[in-house]
């Protein structure tokens, strides 16, 4: 799967939240102060090139929607993360949040229970 830019991925969110839209649908949502239009038409048009959109001509408009689900996608980015950062153990990216205090120990035990209860 190919790697999206903090950019791209801002417009993923968007799509994955309204499911479709135009380039316009997609700027009313994006925060101040706003690129230009073509600069979020030619970023869809990018991700559509990547798979990660597609579209539909309705009219003189394409509508676009997303093609990769953001569950997909979110799996894909913990894997890496826990490829790249934690030697492919979770057990150590769960040891990392709680050795920096952003997770309590009761999180952790809720975790390990998810985690033998999905097994």
């Amino acid at each position: 799967m190919r790697e999206l830019t903090k950019a791209e991925e801002e417009i993923m969110q968007i799509l994955w939240e309204i499911e479709r839209g135009v380039v316009w649908d997609i700027m009313e949502r994006l925060p101040e102060p706003l690129p230009a239009y073509n600069t979020i038409s030619t970023f869809v048009r990018i991700l559509e090139q990547k798979g990660f959109v597609n579209h539909k001509v309705q009219g003189k408009a394409h509508i676009y929607f997303p093609v990769l689900g953001k569950e997909e996608y979110r799996q894909h980015q913990a894997n890496k993360l826990i490829n790249n950062y934690f030697d492919n153990s979770l057990a150590e990216l769960v040891s990392f949040f709680v050795k920096d205090k952003n997770v309590s120990l009761a999180d952790a035990d809720e975790i390990i229970k998810l985690i033998q209860s999905s097994k």
